[in-house]
């Protein structure tokens, strides 16, 4: 019975979606045929003079109409890009304010908005998740909020933080909670009705890796001091090679928070391009068989794998930062194991 309603509903709208698409690109067809089935007819040159003037008012409405719609492409990068206003279409929209001090721009922007929201999320989650663990006894496990924090900080700490920094990695421990919250938190709010993903702004990203490379830096002068911090940019190679390998390794240094950073914001701002683009597809093309064939399934994959990338990109950022720290403070760690084996041997 399913199976012989199902082909009864196909049966009716099938043929109603392709006489709709079918209407879709007839018209602007039949319109050219038109004009040019009557362009040998108006071949009087007083005919062509009488209709030029009732032509232009035409083409011109023609013209303002195409000036004042939106080209997909204008959409989308409005979408992507920061802007002083918030839009709730079709409600309305919220013009943010404009503050410059000093000659300096520190306006209120859309991804500021953003920013501000992501941390007041992460700060009442934290607080609640933190009230429940204190209600608790010993005996009791985790329940609701607590238990999703408790599974994620637990693997940021055993299986980023302490496998990549190993000796010491628990002072570094906040900074890469906070980190993985807050990404995380942003790239969810991007995905979100009215939302707007904060880190899809170069600024942003830069910003947290700036962060990263200062705490590395640091790191690593406390781990080994000025002299060591030094001989560490040799790589320990022999002085001949080290007018080769000293740029290299200043170099790599600021290669780091620069792969943090384009690597964040090409990920979160390319998945939100790919579903506009697949949505913009039926609408350029005007036909509905494209929008249910290719633009609504595809659109809806995407933006499921951008779930996924939201955690993905959260953890990537905060193991990479993890790495380097790690690898920033790797002598002070193989130092201390020597230390530790040296009194087994008597």
């Amino acid at each position: 019975m399913r199976v012989k309603a199902i082909s009864r509903i196909s049966a009716l709208v099938v043929p109603v979606l392709l006489s709709l698409n079918s209407l879709v690109f007839a018209v602007p067809v039949q319109d050219g045929a038109s004009v040019r089935e009557g362009a040998p007819v108006a071949a009087p040159a007083t005919a062509a003079t009488v209709a030029a003037p009732v032509a232009a008012p035409a083409v011109q409405e023609a013209a303002a109409a195409g000036e004042g719609e939106e080209k997909p492409g204008e959409v989308i990068m409005h979408h992507i890009l920061d802007n002083d206003r918030i839009v709730f279409e079709p409600f309305g929209e919220i013009l943010l304010p404009h503050i410059v001090v000093a000659g300096y721009d520190i306006s209120i922007t859309k991804h500021v908005v953003m920013i501000w929201l992501a941390s007041v999320i992460l700060i009442l989650l934290a607080s609640a998740a933190g009230s429940s663990v204190k209600k608790m006894s010993s005996k009791q496990a985790p329940k609701g909020i607590a238990n999703v924090f408790e599974a994620l900080v637990d693997f940021i700490r055993t299986d980023v933080a302490k496998s990549n920094i190993g000796h010491g990695y628990e002072k570094h421990l906040p900074f890469l909670l906070t980190v993985f919250f807050f990404i995380l938190i942003c790239n969810l709010l991007g995905l979100i009705p009215y939302g707007a993903t904060a880190t899809g702004n170069i600024n942003v990203t830069l910003t947290l890796a700036i962060f990263t490379f200062f705490i590395t830096q640091i790191s690593a002068f406390k781990a080994h001091g000025v002299k060591g911090y030094l001989a560490h940019l040799t790589a320990g190679t022999h002085w001949s090679l080290w007018i080769i390998m000293v740029p290299i390794e200043i170099i790599g240094q600021f290669t780091k928070p620069f792969a943090l950073t384009i690597r964040l914001f090409a990920n979160m701002t390319a998945g939100h391009i790919i579903i506009l683009s697949l949505i913009f597809i039926s609408f350029i093309l005007k036909s509905y068989i494209v929008a249910m064939a290719v633009s609504v399934p595809f659109a809806i994959f995407i933006y499921l794998l951008e779930l996924f990338v939201a955690f993905l990109q959260a953890f990537v950022f905060t193991m990479l930062s993890a790495l380097f720290i790690g690898l920033a403070t790797a002598h002070e760690e193989e130092h201390d194991g020597h230390a530790l084996e040296a009194p087994s041997h008597h």
